[in-house]
């Protein structure tokens, strides 16, 4: 069965645009509400928290009032990271948990995304039985329920964050930037590092609902850079907007992106953490990532675009470890699901136990040159059966000679196909990726 609303992470879109408006927001409320109810045997309650953009309170307001006139009872948790959501449903055994979101993107934007009792994606049939009611006219439950500020959500999730480093570990005598992108991390992050010992520089505290992810954050790491540099931190870290990714900056000035993040927790923990059974990354992640895990002897995997995806690998797989490039990284051994505090804390305490530096750290793996070139598409084609197409990819991915690779991506949000080309020479690999780009914007014009 199609969805209409729901995404690969949930539902988003522009405030004021379908379905990013109060009455659906009301709406879905009450769906998801009944659907709750039905599937798991009479009420209960489902938690609510949002970042830090101006019209998550509105959008709150609006699904309270829908779970209330299902039935449903609500605990409101306030500004809160996305993961932190995920681990208060499993912790107060509530049936679900609704973050109010757009994650990196811009304050004109929001979104809805849900977890399952067990703090994980909300299961597609749950998706599916809630877009079927969403069809049903809206009636008044004979039970309302009830709603709760849940005033220790904060702290509850800062032990957690805490509670995931061995006994005795601190960060006593490491100075670190922290970037919150004035979202929903800014009064969580700072103090998960700051109580563990560090001296830690807060940057991009300030929400006023209009400023998330503007000009800071793991999407715009530059200030961030310019900060570590300034103060002579040894390293500095940047949130999303809702704080399931994150990037590093190290004591040099340069950005360690997700790949590299990943590399690094992978290389603990077969040295000093048990053993790493394997590593799911994406389509995207790079192939000097693959590359660097080959040489470890570590299984690298790759899934689909998309957290979900990556999950949804690791577990078919049986691993434990997995993210993408962008910085969205899944510690399976510590959480259910994507979560920058965690992860930063897994770097910090890799590279302590390694007795390095990040920089030294992330020298294992090296990362190839990549050329991405977006090709407007005028008609759909099926690009796997084109003869003409597969050819030139057969004929790049020969002069790549095995130290290369080469991908062709529609993209899901707006009609281009991404030709991607990496290998080890820069100057090699944009003259294959715009030569092959030629040939796919033949095939589509």
């Amino acid at each position: 069965m199609s969805r209409q609303y729901f995404g690969t992470d949930g539902i988003r879109g522009r405030v004021g645009e379908m379905p990013i408006t109060p009455d659906f927001m009301l709406k879905l409320g009450w769906a998801a509400g009944r659907v709750l109810v039905d599937r798991y045997d009479g009420p209960g309650l489902i938690l609510i928290g949002k970042d830090t953009r101006i019209s998550g309170y509105m959008f709150e307001s609006a699904l309270q009032a829908g779970l209330i006139n299902a039935g449903v009872d609500v605990g409101l948790l306030g500004p809160m990271p996305t993961p932190g959501i995920a681990y208060l449903t499993r912790t107060f055994q509530a049936q679900a948990g609704i973050v109010i979101s757009a994650s990196h993107n811009s304050y004109y934007d929001n979104g809805i995304k849900f977890f399952s009792a067990q703090g994980t994606k909300l299961p597609d049939d749950i998706e599916q039985a809630i877009e079927a009611q969403l069809e049903k006219p809206m009636v008044t439950s004979e039970r309302l329920g009830k709603a709760r500020r849940i005033t220790d959500a904060a702290g509850r999730y800062i032990e957690f964050c805490k509670g995931t480093m061995p006994w005795g570990f601190n960060l006593s005598g490491m100075h670190i930037v922290v970037d919150c992108a004035h979202g929903a991390t800014y009064h969580i992050a700072p103090a998960v590092f700051s109580e563990l010992g560090a001296k830690v520089i807060p940057f991009a505290t300030e929400p006023n609902g209009t400023n998330i992810n503007r000009s800071c954050g793991s999407t715009s790491p530059e200030a961030l850079k310019e900060r570590v540099l300034e103060v002579g931190a040894d390293l500095g870290v940047a949130f999303d907007g809702d704080g399931d990714r994150l990037v590093f900056v190290d004591h040099k000035g340069e950005i360690v992106d997700g790949d590299e993040l990943l590399y690094i927790i992978a290389a603990y923990q077969k040295e000093y953490g048990g053993g790493c059974s394997g590593v799911v990354g994406t389509l995207m992640s790079n192939f000097g990532f693959e590359l660097g895990l080959q040489a470890l002897g570590i299984p690298f995997a790759r899934a689909k675009v998309g957290d979900r995806y990556v999950i949804e690998t690791m577990r078919k797989n049986g691993w434990a470890l997995g993210g993408e490039s962008s910085g969205h990284i899944v510690c399976g051994n510590v959480t259910t699901t994507g979560d920058g505090i965690i992860s930063a804390l897994q770097i910090l305490l890799a590279i302590s136990t390694m007795d390095q530096t990040l920089h030294s750290a992330k020298q294992g793996m090296v990362k190839l040159p990549q050329t991405m070139v977006n090709v407007h598409r005028v008609k759909n084609i099926d690009l796997a059966q084109d003869k003409t197409i597969q050819a030139a990819v057969t004929e790049t991915e020969a002069k790549l000679a095995g130290r290369g690779r080469v991908l062709l991506r529609p993209s899901g949000t707006e009609p281009v196909v991404r030709v991607m080309v990496e290998g080890e020479d820069r100057s090699q690999v944009k003259t294959l990726a715009q030569e092959l780009a030629t040939v796919v914007e033949d095939a589509l014009s």
